[in-house]
């Protein structure tokens, strides 16, 4: 992400300021912006269960049961209560799914209980949603609006947003959903001007634009989470979801069809077929590794509206996998936080492995464990993995060098979270300490909890098999 004043890529990559982070440990670096929290990994963890057990069939606040595991009922339930009041926002009118998740649970391997894992969900939710003011992230206002807040630069980012609806999307939490959509389309959304349908990346919590350039993660997020509820809760409460959807997409892919307008252009290089940093002047020139989601782009093949549409996603997802190899490092796996189209790393003070890209290894992971049609996923993981654990499991930096030259001995929860979702890449068994240091942490608190925070969310539930791939593309993925 960047900011507004940077309108060539060498002011992109210039003027970054620095934040402290974990409470005086080495300055979380702060570039126009960019998600780069050092995380809290020892922060007091939220009291557990406040709305009730979340176990195997247990009582989940208002309604509803939540099982955890193969063979159980995900959750689809009512986590009652104000989230504004401390309790966890309840889900309504959506009617869930009540068939069996197909997908891999790594916590389930590593001989956890259903009522284990689902517990954990229950606190993650309840921690980041409904905690305390030093655990949500998750704020309402008004009568029907909600925000994600990056705590540390006191702002709300199209990136966090975006993931707060696919995690409510996932536990069924449809009022939250609602809610972020509903700031999210009335605050971030262009309905006027060269950039009409894309989202600005970064606004302030009174939802006054503070740049209006979008940045490719969050649309990404934002349209896969809209389809995913269109298919799980239907378009029954006066919001379209498949059709904010689709207009996401086409802004993204058609942006430039009627020509380049001040610049603006579109969110994926028809050439190289494949997402550009973001989609503004000579930003547009380069890519970031961790918005390489391929893993979305199979989903959204299958729900485009031309052929034309549906065949250039598939290739994106293709293009994203052979990528993934170009710009890992053929020794420690690390990839850079920028890269050329070509896998090359870009941008002074980017060109390393930093906050941005922790995800790359997520996203990897999650295509292979969704679609398995990466052959060299297995490698990369493995690769990537095996230079953290030389590293120590339990005591790894945030930052590094591609060549394995450590930058920060900060060990963030976020980067345990990414890595652990290496698992979802290998046999059971091989990346077992990686999975159990995901286990071990608290949901993120203090003044960094919002990156680690959402990152962390996302991966207990991928690691628990509880992030399902709804709607045309479910029958064709093996987790669903």
């Amino acid at each position: 992400m960047h900011s507004l004043l940077r309108l060539s890529v060498l002011l992109i990559f210039a003027g970054c300021s620095n934040a402290s982070s974990n409470g005086g440990g080495s300055p979380a670096e702060n570039c126009g912006g960019l998600h780069n929290d050092s995380g809290n990994s020892g922060g007091a963890g939220p009291a557990g269960g406040v709305n009730g057990s979340l176990g195997v069939g247990g009582s989940v606040g208002t309604g509803g049961k939540v099982g955890v595991g193969s063979g159980g009922t995900p959750p689809d339930a009512s986590l009652g209560g104000n989230s504004s009041a401390g309790g966890s926002p309840a889900a309504t009118g959506g009617s869930g799914n009540s068939a069996a998740s197909t997908c891999r649970n790594l916590f389930l391997e590593r001989g956890h209980t259903s009522a284990e894992i689902a517990s954990k969900l229950t606190k993650t939710w309840d921690s980041l949603f409904a905690g305390t003011d030093q655990q949500r992230v998750y704020y309402e206002v008004g009568q029907d609006e909600a925000y994600i807040l990056d705590v540390a630069n006191d702002d709300v980012r199209s990136e966090g947003v975006s993931y707060g609806m696919m995690i409510a999307l996932q536990l069924d939490q449809r009022v939250a959903f609602d809610r972020l959509w509903n700031w999210a389309s009335r605050h971030m959304l262009h309905t006027t001007g060269p950039r009409k349908g894309y989202f600005a990346w970064q606004c302030g919590k009174d939802g006054q634009k503070r740049d209006p350039n979008p940045a490719s993660d969050g649309e990404a997020y934002f349209a896969t989470a809209l389809l995913f509820a269109d298919a799980r809760w239907g378009s029954s409460t006066g919001v379209d979801y498949a059709a904010a959807a689709r207009d996401i997409l086409t802004t993204m892919l058609h942006k430039e069809d009627g020509g380049v307008v001040e610049s603006v252009m579109n969110m994926f290089n028809k050439t190289e077929k494949m997402v550009v940093f973001t989609p503004y002047a000579s930003a547009a020139l380069f890519t970031d590794p961790s918005y390489h989601l391929p893993a979305f782009y199979e989903v959204w093949a299958k729900s485009a509206p031309s052929v034309e549409d549906a065949a250039f996603w598939a290739e994106a997802a293709t293009t994203s996998r052979a990528f993934f190899g170009k710009t890992m490092h053929p020794t420690t796996g690390l990839a850079p936080d920028y890269a050329l189209f070509d896998g090359q790393p870009t941008g002074a003070g980017h060109m390393e492995f930093r906050f941005d890209a922790w995800r790359v290894i997520g996203n990897l992971a999650v295509d292979a464990a969704w679609w398995g049609k990466n052959t060299e996923a297995a490698a990369l993981a493995r690769r990537l993995l095996a230079f953290f654990e030389k590293e120590g499991v339990a005591s790894y930096g945030n930052q590094y060098a591609l060549d394995g030259n450590k930058l920060s001995g900060d060990h963030s929860p976020g980067l345990v979270a990414m890595n652990a979702l290496g698992a979802l890449a290998l046999p059971q068994g091989e990346a077992d300490a990686f999975i159990d240091a995901l286990w071990s942490l608290e949901p993120p608190s203090g003044q960094y909890r919002y990156y680690d925070g959402m990152l962390y969310a996302l991966a207990m539930l991928h690691a628990s098999g509880q992030f399902r791939v709804y709607g045309p593309a479910a029958a064709a993925a093996a987790c669903h």
